[in-house]
């Protein structure tokens, strides 16, 4: 099964209210399109957060293994994959190479699970450059953010 997913996250403030915005779309064999739409809001978050927590919830949306393109405009999460910067932290215990913690480890360690069981190429695409997806998560990401119903951000450190 072959899935697209589109992401995009946003902070007003670096931390302060934040939100996400993701899109699933699949074709099925009869060229039917299916999309599915995610969003949420927090609090008091950080812009690298939510662009986690979009791959995160894109992911974990899936309830079997698939062929997955993963496509967002954040150079943290795409580049964290394709050069594997993740393999270097979980080698080496969650640590960057100048020895200092990974930030965010809670959200990397849960988006590395939800990535587990797919086959997934991560494409990096120019955020608020007409690629309608993006677009369409970062209109989810931002609506989210400004909505009066955000929750708290728990594992967020000062």
């Amino acid at each position: 099964m072959k899935v697209e997913i589109y992401s995009d996250g946003s902070a007003r403030g670096n931390p302060g209210p934040g939100g996400y915005g993701t899109v699933l779309r699949y074709v099925d064999p009869k060229g039917g399109e299916h999309i599915r739409e995610y969003s949420g809001g927090y609090v008091n978050t950080t812009n690298n957060r939510m662009e986690l927590m979009g791959a995160i919830v894109g992911f974990e949306a899936l309830n079997r293994p698939c062929e997955v393109v993963f496509t967002s405009d954040s150079k943290y999460v795409i580049d964290a994959f394709n050069q594997n910067w993740i393999g270097s932290w979980v080698k080496n215990n969650w640590k960057k190479a100048d020895k200092k913690p990974v930030k965010n480890v809670d959200l990397w360690k849960r988006l590395v699970e939800a990535t587990a069981q797919h086959q997934v190429t991560f494409c990096w695409v120019k955020g608020h450059a007409g690629h309608a997806y993006n677009e369409r998560c970062d209109a989810l990401a931002t609506a989210a953010a400004d909505s009066n119903h955000r929750m708290e951000d728990v594992e967020l450190k000062s």
